[in-house]
């Protein structure tokens, strides 16, 4: 079988959040489609192993953020390789409670959806949770981020408890010298490139990864240096 005939599949990109009592969380999802349109129904995949499910789970709603192609990579990092039993995804964030009590990310948001759960599909890994659309609403004019996008032109990656990934063939590449290596987040997928550096945070191009300071953190997911590979 070509697993490459599953990257023709579309998607987009979205952070579906939802709460369990007073504990907010949220997630990166590709998997949110509309199933009908009357009622307007919406569906997303959500891995069991996410405190995201279990939100859901308790609640019985959740929000879908549509987000912008310019949205942050550092906003993606803390939603997609984060975990909210670890930290408050929403801290410092601009956000929302909707009218489900759901919590609704704004920041680099175009639109936002919330949905009452009306049924749930077992798929072992994952559950499809279907919900009746209760609230819409348009947050700012710009172009949605597709998957494509994400991967092609702003270089992210998919995390292993994503619906929609697939495990790649680890490939050798030719020797190069020491300052040209690059280094793979395993966490986050981010690569570090010496010939860009870090100028975000204060690493100059052309600084070799040996050469970071040893407080250096990915700057999408914050792994520090050990949790890198050289590519």
């Amino acid at each position: 079988m070509d697993k490459n005939a599953l990257r023709t599949l579309s998607y987009g990109l979205y952070i579906v959040s939802s709460f369990k009592g007073d504990k907010m969380n949220g997630q990166i999802a590709n998997t949110v489609i509309q199933t009908t349109s009357k009622p307007y129904t919406i569906a997303v995949a959500i891995n069991k192993e996410n405190l995201t499910h279990e939100c859901m789970t308790a609640s019985g709603v959740f929000s879908v953020s549509v987000l912008s192609i310019d949205a942050a990579m550092k906003l993606i990092g803390t939603f997609g390789f984060k975990c909210g039993r670890d930290i408050d995804k929403f801290a410092d964030l601009k956000y929302k409670i909707g009218v489900t009590k759901a919590p609704i990310v704004l920041e680099d948001s175009l639109a936002c959806l919330e949905a009452k759960i009306i049924d749930k599909i077992d798929l072992s890994t994952h559950t499809i949770f279907v919900g009746e659309v209760v609230e819409a609403e348009v947050l700012a004019k710009g172009e949605p981020m597709t998957y494509a996008y994400y991967h092609n032109v702003k270089g992210g990656k998919t995390p292993q408890k994503a619906a929609s990934f697939i495990e790649e063939a680890v490939k050798a590449g030719p020797k190069k010298e020491k300052s040209m290596f690059r280094y793979v987040c395993s966490i986050c997928g981010y690569t570090y490139d010496p010939a860009t550096g870090d100028p975000g945070n204060g690493v100059p191009p052309g600084t070799p990864f040996e050469d970071l300071p040893a407080d250096w953190a990915c700057p999408i997911c914050g792994a520090s240096k050990d949790k890198f590979d050289r590519e």
